[in-house]
């Protein structure tokens, strides 16, 4: 089948549904012992200054460097900042655990394509049940026959920092590890590490896997494979990336809670730094051109409905 190009994927005789799922040994023996060690050591070694920290990092790690540095500006580039604090936003999203900066890159946009074409490899849509879901995301990826070519921004790509990132990106948390094991002994070594990484990836797989089945949708997008959904209920613990239905209608913009009542930090933390001079260039929905086969969607019971798009 015919596909079309989108950014960093170009089509070359592509195709996006035929392919077959590999066990990939390095991610699945990753997520494996940092879940194993989380749910055995995670209880023998609880203290409330570890829980703490796990909550202090986790938050530090998903939203401001996940959300904000990984998705929202690597990835989508939906505003501009100076390229130190782009540089520790992305070492951020690099300590969540999930992979390094091109890792990332690709791992987005490789879905990301096949969810804009008429159809795709069930891997990509979450069409599976739950429990074959999580072991093809979280453990698996998909050898597609006819894969898209793919080709990252030369500036990004050239970046040596980036690139000692993407080389080491399993490594850094051992910095980390060695201040928390220094700071407050096991308990801290375990939760700051092996609990908030297992935590981390469990959660983006869940938000990935509710928010491209159903929920709350204020936009559809004719004629793709794919549709995104918010999850309201969780925007406040996700920092704004549960509102994937938003996400899908405008992909640059910074602000993903972009209806009324939708709780959004990471976007909170991009007007902070912009009130601070060091964000600019913020893109916002009604600065894009609007999606072909954008529609707006109105449904009833969930935070949103029949509401305008944000702008503010």
């Amino acid at each position: 089948m015919s596909s079309i190009s989108t950014g960093r994927m170009i089509d070359d005789r592509s195709d996006p549904v035929e392919g077959r799922v590999a066990w990939a040994p390095a991610k699945s023996v990753w997520i494996t012992a940092m879940t194993l060690i989380a749910i055995v050591g995670g209880p023998l070694t609880f203290t409330w200054s570890a829980f703490g920290v796990f909550i202090l990092l986790t938050a530090i790690t998903i939203c401001l460097g996940h959300s904000v540095g990984m998705h929202r500006l690597l990835i989508h580039r939906s505003f501009r900042t100076p390229l130190w604090i782009e540089h520790f936003l992305v070492y951020l999203g690099t300590l969540v655990g999930m992979a390094g900066p091109f890792g990332m890159i690709y791992a987005h946009d490789i879905r990301d394509w096949a969810q804009r074409q008429r159809d795709c490899h069930d891997l990509y849509a979450h069409r599976r049940s739950f429990l074959v879901d999580a072991f093809w995301q979280m453990h698996c990826v998909v050898a597609l026959t006819h894969p898209p070519r793919f080709v990252i921004e030369e500036r990004v790509r050239r970046d040596r920092f980036y690139r000692l990132l993407e080389a080491t990106w399993m490594g850094q948390q051992l910095p980390l590890a060695l201040a928390l094991f220094m700071l407050g002994g096991l308990p801290w070594l375990v939760w700051g590490i092996a609990v908030r990484v297992s935590v981390s990836l469990t959660g983006h797989w869940l938000v990935g896997h509710f928010a491209h089945r159903s929920g709350h949708q204020g936009w559809s997008v004719d004629h793709v494979a794919v549709q995104g959904y918010n999850l309201p209920r969780f925007g406040l613990v996700t920092f704004g990336e549960s509102f994937h239905g938003n996400h899908h209608a405008f992909p640059e913009s910074a602000r993903l809670g972009i209806e009324p009542g939708q709780m959004d930090l990471g976007w909170h933390f991009i007007r902070l730094l912009a009130r601070l001079g060091l964000a600019s260039a913020i893109k916002l929905p009604h600065m894009i051109a609007p999606r072909e086969g954008l529609r707006r969607v109105e449904t009833s019971g969930d935070a949103g409905d029949g509401h305008p798009v944000g702008q503010h």
